[in-house]
């Protein structure tokens, strides 16, 4: 049960992601960086706390795949989060939830996996609730929202990139991994903001500065800390139904506190990609 109440709170929580990132007044690529480096900070203190270990011994070999997933978790974050800011939260939240669809495409080719009928039904069909979402003649948004589900896919691919990545890695799990990663993440974000907007951390009020905050303690820090430790005490059939609170919160946070619109179709379309994703993901991991 502490497991479960664990992997629900921490779903819960990435479900409100947008309502702080939406009260930062810094680019998302600062957003980014600073949440990584909260989040970091955060998980070491965790660590020192608790008397965990930092399992390192074994990292050299994963070393290279730790920071190339690392990064593209950096990057992840910057598309999501420009999302956001060209179309709804809702909309955004489920293209970027295709990112099981584009798993269920690669994991085949790149590990010789059998694909299935049930595997191939669950894809188109969640193909054609993306296509829902955006309009079947690709104008039913305006370009905005176009830009900002553009902007949710390719959040989605890099995404799925790092859980295809993640297979490779055997010799570090768990808090560990994620600790390397979020640090990969920083190092590779500190030059790109310097190259790009910059820092403007100055012009953050006390509002922004306490949103940034809870997005980097308790939307990554705490709850990726709640999201592994519950994942070794709950079976995969059980982790994919709970991991779809998020986007479940997210559209009702969309809809009710930042009042934002979703058509009823949008609506069909996000049934059709949840829903067949969450099917093929219980038959996988059952």
């Amino acid at each position: 049960m502490e497991a479960k109440l664990k992997m629900i709170f921490s779903m819960a929580v990435f479900g409100t992601l947008a309502i702080f990132v939406k009260n930062i007044s810094l680019s998302t690529g600062e957003i980014a960086l600073f949440r990584a480096i909260i989040a970091s900070v955060a998980i070491i203190i965790y660590k020192l706390a608790s008397g965990k270990e930092f399992l390192f011994s074994k990292l050299k070999r994963d070393l290279p795949l730790l920071f190339v997933s690392g990064a593209a978790i950096g990057f992840n974050w910057i598309l999501l989060f420009q999302a956001y800011h060209y179309t709804s939260v809702s909309i955004a939240t489920l293209s970027y939830y295709f990112a099981p669809v584009i798993v269920m495409v690669i994991c085949p080719v790149l590990f010789r996996e059998k694909i299935t009928m049930k595997q191939v039904v669950c894809f188109v069909m969640a193909t054609i609730g993306l296509t829902t979402v955006i309009g079947v003649d690709g104008m039913e948004g305006s370009k905005n929202n176009l830009i900002g589900i553009g902007f949710g896919l390719s959040a989605a691919l890099l995404y799925a990139t790092v859980v295809v990545l993640n297979k490779f890695i055997k010799n570090v799990t768990g808090i560990d991994r994620t600790l390397i990663q979020f640090t990969a993440a920083i190092i590779v974000l500190i030059p790109y903001i310097f190259a790009t907007t910059g820092v403007h951390m100055s012009i953050l009020d006390n509002v922004g500065i306490i949103n940034l905050l809870i997005l980097g303690l308790v939307h990554t820090g705490i709850s990726y800390c709640l999201y592994f430790s519950s994942l070794k005490d709950l079976k995969g059939q059980e982790a994919a139904i709970l991991s779809y609170i998020d986007p479940l919160i997210a559209i009702i946070v969309s809809v009710t506190i930042l009042n934002e619109s979703i058509s009823f179709m949008q609506i069909i379309g996000g049934m059709m990609i949840l829903g067949f994703t969450l099917l093929n993901e219980i038959n996988a991991k059952a």
